[in-house]
């Protein structure tokens, strides 16, 4: 973006949502320089004055801060971290001759059919790699709550809220229309040539998600108490 004639670089951060029918659609899109707990804090009261009554499940990154903001807004939802942005942070300083090895016994962790398995598959990963690799294991252990909250459901909602891969290809979509515009003259500018990209890309989002059926009847189950007639 061109601010006073200088050029500042800005992130676009995107909040998308599977609602109640089983259909994805975009919460919004927010333009901003640094992402923050407090930046999310404030995405998440608007989105909350817009209607969103309730979030049952939220998938998110390692943001520092951002599982206490949502649980301000919205304290009974549940926080999944991404497991693939762990699984990038616990690899990308382990060594190319290191990888093929510790990538195979990491998916014994995060691949587990339960939370006991998975704590085991941990313990026994720490003890193999803890020696050069010590970062690893204490990361997953400090981030534990947030990340084995999908232990508790079957594999079709594993499926929707261990990653957050839903944002990333809608992102990969808009920078397709972004890429021969390098600099915009205000965020507006930007927002509204978002707006109609996401419309565009959006109008294909028609289907309910696969075996939604299934999926809805758990959610009953898990969330009677906040599921509408």
């Amino acid at each position: 973006m061109r601010s006073e004639w200088r050029i500042i670089k800005k992130a676009v951060y995107i909040a998308i949502g599977i609602d109640l029918d089983g259909k994805k659609e975009v919460l919004g899109m927010y333009v901003g320089e640094n992402e923050s707990a407090k930046f999310w804090l404030s995405i998440l009261n608007g989105m909350k004055n817009r209607g969103l009554e309730d979030i049952l499940i939220a998938c998110i990154d390692g943001l520092t801060g951002f599982p206490e903001a949502i649980q301000a807004v919205y304290p009974k939802t549940e926080v999944q971290q991404c497991i693939i942005h762990q699984i990038r942070n616990s690899t990308k300083y382990v060594s190319y001759k290191d990888i093929k090895a510790l990538m195979a016994d990491l998916k014994a962790v995060y691949g587990a059919v339960d939370e006991q398995t998975d704590l085991l598959a941990l313990d026994e990963f720490a003890t193999k790699w803890d020696s050069k690799y010590p970062e690893i294991s204490k990361s997953w252990r400090e981030h534990w709550p947030e990340l084995s909250t999908y232990f508790k459901y079957p594999q079709e909602i594993r499926t929707i809220i261990y990653t957050t891969n839903a944002i990333e290809n809608f992102n990969r979509q808009l920078r397709k229309v972004t890429k021969n515009k390098a600099v915009f003259p205000s965020d507006d500018a930007l927002i509204k040539m978002l707006y109609l990209a996401a419309m565009d890309i959006t109008r294909k989002w028609t289907g309910k998600r696969k075996d939604w059926g299934k999926i809805h009847a758990q959610l009953e189950i898990f969330f009677e108490d906040r599921m509408p007639l």
